[in-house]
């Protein structure tokens, strides 16, 4: 194609989007300081404020928040009066970006860009010559994931998630034994354990880190109906042990998801319910263009989720595997008998009820 056929207006169009794609994702950048200092809470609190008084508040630089006050202004994130050099953050935009509005916070989830942002090299080196990035290389991704979790299933938990389950809360308060796989740093199953005193609790995951996080919240607790356990999800090795076993956003990144499976439906009783939370999507490309996230979860999925499970030479399977591979990993699996829910207020996941006959 010479430069005479090209349509120039469509040209000129795609220019002005990429001009803010990179506007936007600089604003996410500054939108994640904003969160991690403290700054939105801060002036959610405050009436139209000077540089100096916004800084005091939330005890940081003058100058740094002074540039970023900058940020948010041509991003239209904050109002400013050039007359009295003040600086006000609306209502209605501190609904969607303060710590008191989880899980409508979505401050909280620009902080993925910065952290895929910090592997970009190696990704870059993964193009070139395969393999992955390992788990390990994600600085704050534990952190960044357990805030996540603690906005949009903890709150959703006990009053939404598990009543999806037809009887599952009344099992819970008889007592049953329950399992969460790749449990991370284990804040919902510590929850269900304080919830639950007569069921007991197992958390296996990968990490170090997230396994030493939730025994010391259920130390905190004085909990004694849970123990977490570092443990390869692929080796379950549990046979019928398990009234109930969760994953949360967790299936998609194993190096053998379909070995995990099997494990959770061997780990179950024959009555025993699997509930799995994952990523809402098609598991093909033009079934997604719609989605409101989908940009964001290929990325996520290309840059963090498909890498570390292909550095344990895995599958590589990826975020955005999607409902209908979901429904064929689950059926070959051993589960006879699955069901797709979705909650109003959660757009980004399914939650996968699964039984067997």
């Amino acid at each position: 194609m010479t430069a005479q056929d090209m349509d120039q207006e469509k040209t000129e169009e795609f220019g002005e989007r990429m001009v803010g794609v990179l506007n936007d994702g600089a604003l996410a950048l500054m939108t994640s300081i904003g969160h991690r200092t403290g700054l939105f809470d801060a002036m959610a609190g405050l009436r139209a404020s000077t540089s100096t008084e916004i800084a005091s508040a939330a005890d940081l630089n003058e100058r740094y928040v002074r540039e970023w006050l900058g940020a948010m202004v041509v991003g239209g994130v904050v109002e400013h009066d050039p007359e009295g050099n003040t600086y006000r953050l609306p209502q209605e935009h501190a609904a969607l970006l303060t710590r008191d509005a989880a899980p409508d916070n979505f401050a909280a989830f620009m902080q993925y860009i910065s952290v895929l942002g910090s592997v970009e090299d190696r990704i870059v080196e993964s193009f070139k010559h395969g393999g992955g990035v390992p788990y390990s290389a994600f600085p704050r991704f534990q952190e960044v994931m357990a805030e996540d979790s603690g906005q949009t299933v903890l709150p959703a938990l006990l009053d939404h998630i598990l009543p999806l389950v037809p009887g599952l809360t009344g099992r819970l308060e008889e007592g049953i034994e329950v399992m969460d796989v790749g449990c991370g740093s284990g804040r919902a199953l510590n929850l269900m354990a304080s919830a639950f005193p007569n069921s007991r609790f197992t958390g296996y995951d990968l990490s170090e880190e997230g396994i030493s996080r939730g025994r010391a919240e259920a130390e905190r607790n004085g909990a004694s109906n849970i123990r977490f356990e570092v443990k390869d999800a692929s080796k379950l090795d549990e046979a019928e042990g398990y009234d109930l076993i969760t994953t949360f956003d967790a299936v998609h990144d194993q190096a053998k998801p379909a070995v995990v499976l099997e494990g959770i439906a061997d780990a179950l009783r024959p009555d025993g319910i699997y509930l799995m939370q994952d990523i809402a999507g098609s598991s093909h490309v033009h079934n997604n263009l719609d989605h409101p996230m989908g940009t964001f979860l290929y990325t996520v999925s290309t840059m963090h989720c498909m890498t570390v499970s292909l550095a344990q030479n895995g599958d590589g399977l990826g975020a955005m595997w999607g409902e209908e591979k979901a429904r064929e990993m689950l059926q070959e699996a051993g589960f006879d008998h699955v069901e797709v829910k979705q909650l109003p207020h959660d757009f980004q996941n399914y939650y996968y009820i699964a039984t067997k006959n």
